[in-house]
């Protein structure tokens, strides 16, 4: 187990909030957080009682300043390793909803780990920024920018390496809503006990829909979601809603 104060792991109910908690180095990425993300994301995901993540960072000034460089220039880094970065969708794997609760500035991997999340609040003050060309650092991670963004957006960013305002970053659909500070939190958390409250096994096809669709062509993406959902329509859970509804009651979800 590696440093425990560098990532927190706090449980309230089906919601995991999991907080990059370097707050004195703007919450910037060293070994001990990188450890205690991959430790993190493994708790969450291999708990069945938890529904949906919460990421978020101590402070209100940063969310992630990207990599340690005094770190990495005591490495000698050149190209990352495999798997080096905890990244959901690449190096880890989630089945689960994470939102993202940019509560300060996010550049470099600030930036990556607001984008590798499913959805992203931001407070008022945020801003992003993909900063690597002004330290002479790559950003392969950045790829799926081209599904999210503009491809002339994503060019500026990435080129000029200049900083986008969270209001600007919610005008492109990069950012859901924007709140301010002293209510992020709990933004993120009405959010996630929405999508906690929902029929999980719909949640699960639908979150892999939507990346599955991605890849994929229009006819492609109608067949593969229809085999996608057959399971969910097969399920108890898709009796269960409409009866509940019938019988004007919540419904009881058994994931099956």
């Amino acid at each position: 187990m590696t440093s425990p104060d560098a990532v927190l792991f706090q449980i309230d109910g089906p919601v995991a909030t999991i907080t990059l908690n370097r707050p004195e180095k703007r919450n910037a990425i060293n070994e001990a957080m990188r450890l205690g993300l991959f430790e993190a994301w493994d708790r969450f995901e291999k708990s069945p009682e938890l529904k949906v993540a919460v990421l978020t960072g101590s402070g209100d000034k940063a969310f992630c300043a990207g990599m340690d460089l005094t770190e990495a220039a005591s490495m000698n880094l050149r190209v990352p390793p495999k798997n080096f970065l905890p990244i959901l969708g690449d190096s880890v794997h989630v089945t689960k909803p994470v939102i993202a609760a940019v509560n300060g500035n996010a550049f470099a991997g600030g930036w990556m780990f607001s984008q590798m999340c499913d959805l992203c609040i931001a407070a008022e003050h945020v801003v992003f920024g993909i900063t690597e060309a002004k330290v002479g650092r790559g950003m392969p991670w950045a790829a799926p920018l081209a599904k999210m963004l503009p491809q002339r957006i994503m060019m500026e960013l990435l080129l000029t390496a200049q900083p986008m305002s969270a209001e600007r970053a919610y005008g492109l659909g990069f950012v859901n809503s924007i709140v301010p500070a002293g209510k992020l939190l709990a933004a993120a958390r009405e959010m996630a006990l929405g999508i906690a409250s929902n029929a999980p096994l719909t949640v699960k096809a639908a979150r892999e829909l939507v990346y599955l669709s991605s890849e994929m062509g229009r006819g492609a993406g109608l067949r593969a979601a229809q085999h996608l959902f057959e399971s969910v329509y097969l399920s108890e859970d898709a009796q269960e809603g409409p009866r509940s509804f019938a019988e004007k009651r919540p419904p009881v979800w058994k994931g099956a």
